[in-house]
Order: structure tokens, then C-alpha cells, then sequence
């Protein structure tokens, strides 16, 4: 254990992993680097990979070289550093909780201007996502609450018959109002797992949830103002403010094609699981256009205007919720004649219970899994899970969404040959025969669609 506390003096155990994890194996853990290569060598090396990790490793022979260890990954606390010399960098702060009216302090705050909080996969383990922990994605400063929420109003312009503007009672009693579990999801979702790291917040899985909504049908409030044949994209407006003050930039406004745009499943929502819809989640009237980054999900709305082009506004243009058409190279600047709009969010499986880190009593000889998974427009096909490294893969039972864009829970029973540390790992697949990969593909350079497999460890004994 000396050679793992002198390295780790000038870096911590995930630092070194994040930055060269075959050199980080090779000098923590005094195992080989050559390329291809699996498993321990055994002895030195495996007793202090064992150490560092917490007990024995069953399945160690399977684990790939260069892997960073669940238990060191960015959905845990980071390790500290160890040691006082004056080099050292100060020990890295663990996971800041959030701390704001009608949310768990559960939540992970990714950023505080704007206020960004994440929600830890472990409390995503309800079938319905309580309103409390629904994760929190601001792009400006959040508006003052509405004193009357039925007198808020929007408008439908551009390219459209008949100019609207309506206020939220209106919108009750002039549509039929609809109910439906969806998921919303941050474009960014997944963003951690890129390598090298990618521009913005730094989102695990915790970036989604999958609430009930309220509201009505925005198809239905489209043919009442009636699209002209011209009408080809939507530009969504919210009331937010720009974080530099100016009330004449819109702090982001982005769109969909009418093919979507006319989907039955979008709605225009008041309230979430039965209650009116939080300020800080976009109260008192916000889109829900489900399957689709949640950015075009516009909070606090104010406007949709139908427009006779892609629209252009912030969010829209450059690398802004784009992924690459081919291949860049990791890290790369990137040209932006090589991106695409980002539309449909991939398949995503998670682990809801048990916890990362969990620790587990002696002698367990099983576990039972629990989790959710879902693929953006299309349903999820199958979810698989694995406790050796991927070696061997068992297949879990995968619920039918409620409806559409709900997300589908899955369950599954896992064998243990004995105590010690096990990595869980799940990926699904969708229905098109999609599946999660192991890393997050496709570099961009926003970090859109990272999408890798989740993987938790827990110690048994």
C-alpha cells in the first residue's frame, strides 16, 4: 500500500484514472499497460487493487485494463488526496446537495448560476419521480413566482391563420385536459462520461426524470390558430432572464420540425403529479415535448412562433445541442459543418437499487436489482446486467411503458459466488437493436448523447 499512497500524494485515485487510466493502473495498482490486455496479474498488484477497493475481488481476472473502478468513478464522492506535501493539490470537495423549497437535499448542484442540480440514480427509484426530486436545469435567472397563475398568457404568431394569446384558464376551459407519466431529460445527460471532458455541466445519469404531467394537448392548440402551408419549425420562448440582465436577449430559444411540433404525446402542462407545476421547474405553464432534449421543453412560456425556416435562435446554431455526423477526433475544435441537430436522446439504462457504494451483509448470495430505462422516441427492447466485467450478461425483466414516453422499469435476481466487491453493470437496448456502449461515443464538443453504460459498486461482507 506505500506505492499507492506516494502516487496518490500528487493526485487522487480518480484523478489519475480520468487523466491516464493505463498509467494510473500500472502505478497504483502495479498492473501491466499492454493494450488489449485483461485481468490482474495477481498478487502485489491484486491485493492492492483489493485494498483500495475494500475487500476481494471476485471477478478480477475479467476486469479490463484501464478501467476506472465504479467505486472511483465520478458518481461518487471524490477521493482525496492523500498526504500534506506543499505540491499537492487541496483535497477535492465531495457532491454539493442542493438546498431550495420542495426539493430533496438529495439533489446533486451541478451549477448555481443558473441553478443546475442533478438527481443521483439511486433516487430515481420510484415508478412515478416525485416532484421533489425532479432534477433542476435553469439557463437563466428564474422569473418571480406568478401571483395568479390563470392569468399568466402566451402567444402562437408567425407563421400561423389566427394570431392566439391565451392565459392559463383559458387553457383549462377551452381544451380537454390529458394526464401522462413522460420522461424529460437534459440534452446534456450523460455529459461526465466523455474523454477528454466536455464543455458544460457535468451530469451522471441524474439529468432525467419521469413525473406525471398535466395539461393539454399542444396539437390541439395549434389547429385552433391553424399552420399555414409556410410553417416548417417552431421557435419556443420562456420568460426567464438572460444571466447578463439585457431583456432584450432571449436566454435560449430553440425548436422543433412541425412532424414533431404536431405530435400528439407534446403538451402544454400546469401541473405535475397533481399539483401545480413548480415555479423552479417552469410554473405556471411550460411545454413538455417528450423523447427530445429537454431544452425545447420551454419553461415559464411565453411565446411559440411558427417560423418558415430551421429556427436560428440561442441553442439552435453552431454546436448547441448538436452531435457530429461523422466521426471527430476526441478533443478536437470540430466544424460545425459536420453537426447535426440533436433530436431523438438515446437508449439509457440505470441501476436504481441498490445504491453506489452500498454495502451489503456477509454471506449475501443474491441480489435483486432494480431500475428504469428508456430510448428517447422509441421503446426500450431489452436491459442486461452483468457482475463480472462483462464477461457474462443475464437478462432482466423490462416492464411496458404506461404509455408513450414513459420509461419502462426493469428488475433482475443476480447470483454470488462469494463475499468481496462487485461492479453492476446494465445497458439497454431499443427498439431499433441499439444498444448502450461501454464508453460514451460520438465526442462532441457540448457533450450531447453520452449515453455509456451505468455501472455501480457494492462491497458484500
Amino acid at each position: 500500500m506505500k506505492q499507492v499512497k506516494e502516487y496518490a500524494r500528487e493526485r487522487s485515485i480518480d484523478e489519475l484514472y480520468q487523466e491516464d487510466p493505463e498509467r494510473a493502473d500500472a502505478n497504483v495498482f502495479g498492473r501491466k499497460t499492454d493494450v488489449g490486455r485483461r485481468g490482474f496479474l495477481g498478487g502485489a498488484g491484486l491485493a492492492a487493487m483489493s485494498a483500495a477497493v475494500g475487500g476481494a475481488i471476485p471477478f478480477a481476472a475479467n476486469m479490463p485494463g484501464g478501467l476506472i473502478p465504479a467505486a472511483f468513478a465520478q458518481s461518487t464522492p471524490p477521493t482525496p488526496t492523500v498526504g500534506t506535501s506543499p505540491a499537492a493539490p487541496a483535497a477535492p470537495k465531495g457532491p454539493q446537495h442542493l438546498n431550495f423549497p420542495g426539493k430533496s437535499d438529495k439533489l446533486v448542484v451541478l451549477g448555481d448560476r443558473p441553478l443546475v442540480a442533478e438527481t443521483p440514480e439511486d433516487q430515481l427509484n420510484d415508478d412515478t419521480t416525485p416532484t421533489n426530486k425532479l432534477f433542476v436545469r435553469n439557463n437563466g435567472q428564474t422569473p418571480d413566482e406568478a401571483k395568479d397563475p390563470d392569468k399568466w398568457s402566451f402567444e402562437i404568431d408567425g407563421e400561423v391563420n389566427k394570431k392566439l394569446t391565451l392565459t392559463l384558464g383559458e387553457l383549462k376551459s377551452k381544451y380537454k385536459p390529458v394526464t401522462r407519466r413522460m420522461v424529460l431529460e437534459c440534452g446534456g445527460n450523460g455529459r461526465s462520461f466523455f474523454t477528454p471532458q466536455a464543455r458544460g455541466n457535468q451530469w451522471t445519469n441524474g439529468g432525467a426524470g419521469c413525473p406525471e404531467w398535466t395539461g393539454v394537448r399542444l396539437a390541439d392548440v395549434l389547429k385552433t390558430a391553424g399552420l399555414k402551408p409556410s410553417a416548417v419549425f417552431s421557435a419556443h420562448y420562456g420568460s426567464d432572464q438572460h444571466l447578463s440582465g439585457d431583456a432584450s436577449k432571449a436566454t435560449v430559444s430553440r425548436g422543433v420540425p412541425v412532424k414533431k411540433l404536431m405530435d400528439e404525446n407534446n403538451l402544454i402542462v400546469w401541473q405535475v403529479n397533481g399539483e401545480p407545476l413548480p415555479n423552479i421547474n417552469g410554473g405556471p405553464v411550460r411545454l413538455l415535448i417528450p423523447g427530445w432534449p429537454g431544452s425545447l421543453s420551454a419553461k415559464w412560456l411565453n411565446r411559440i412562433w411558427l417560423r418558415d425556416k430551421e429556427h436560428d435562435g440561442p441553442g439552435m446554431t453552431n454546436f448547441s445541442y448538436r452531435v457530429p455526423i461523422k466521426p471527430m477526433v476526441p478533443g478536437d475544435k470540430g466544424d460545425p459543418k459536420n453537426f447535426k441537430i440533436l433530436e431523438s436522446m438515446p437508449v439509457r439504462s440505470i441501476i436504481t437499487s441498490p445504491a453506489n457504494g452500498d454495502k451489503i451483509a456477509a454471506g449475501t448470495k443474491e441480489i435483486k436489482l432494480r431500475g428504469a430505462a428508456w430510448a428517447g422516441d422509441l421503446t426500450v427492447q431489452e436491459v442486461d446486467v452483468s457482475t463480472d466485467f462483462g464477461a457474462t450478461w443475464t437478462k432482466a425483466k423490462v416492464s411496458k411503458p404506461k404509455n408513450k414516453y414513459d420509461w419502462q422499469r426493469w428488475t433482475a435476481t443476480v447470483k454470488l459466488p462469494t463475499d468481496g466487491y462487485y461492479e453492476i453493470w446494465t445497458r439497454g437496448t431499443d427498439s431499433r437493436g441499439v444498444m448502450q456502449p461501454h464508453m460514451a461515443g460520438f465526442w462532441n464538443p457540448q457533450g450531447y448523447g453520452g449515453n455509456a453504460m451505468h455501472r455501480i459498486a457494492v462491497l458484500v461482507g
